[in-house]
């Protein structure tokens, strides 16, 4: 009976977190690709080059490390954050913390693309990862069953067409 209260009284938390942790993991899965390829472009330059040869010859827990670094970095750039927030700079700690949300995504999924083989060589990080996916790949679709997101898509779908239509409407090299 307590138990039944309980979770009936846990569950909007336990949405709420969910729901959280979507938004997170929908802002890694939009940015992850496209911030990493950018981060690739900016490895073909001579300096990075060496640098991206040498992470690619890391041992696995070496390679570990490495890829931890920026989440550790980014402490002090997110407790300033929050400084600039207690100071009434609402605006500017809200803007540090997307940039360096941004920036660390960024660096994370280049730095995973090139340290994936070492770590995939840790059988308990094979293991980890693999469970990782299946658990994303829950969230993902519980957020995709969801009435916000498709009514989200259905607007966007519908965005899309209309302006679509709007431009093969206007006359090419048309000017207002």
């Amino acid at each position: 009976m307590i138990a039944g209260m309980l979770k009936t009284m846990l569950a909007p938390l336990r949405w709420a977190v969910r729901f959280v942790l979507a938004l997170i993991i929908a802002f890694e899965e939009w940015g992850w690709e496209p911030l990493q390829r950018v981060m690739a472009r900016l490895g073909r330059l001579p300096v990075f080059r060496h640098l991206e040869a040498a992470l690619l010859r890391l041992p696995p827990y070496l390679a570990l490390a490495v890829l931890l670094i920026p989440s550790l970095l980014l402490i002090p750039v997110k407790l300033l954050a929050l400084w600039l927030i207690s100071l009434g700079h609402a605006g500017a700690g809200l803007c540090v913390i997307l940039l360096a949300k941004l920036v660390g995504t960024a660096v994370v999924a280049r730095l995973f693309a090139l340290t994936q083989p070492a770590l995939m060589r840790l059988a308990w990080f094979r293991q980890v990862y693999a469970r990782w996916l299946l658990w994303k790949a829950g969230l993902l679709a519980w957020v995709r069953a969801s009435a916000v997101w498709r009514t989200a898509r259905a607007i966007k779908l519908r965005l899309r067409r209309l302006l679509r239509r709007e431009a093969h409407r206007a006359p090419h090299g048309a000017t207002k």
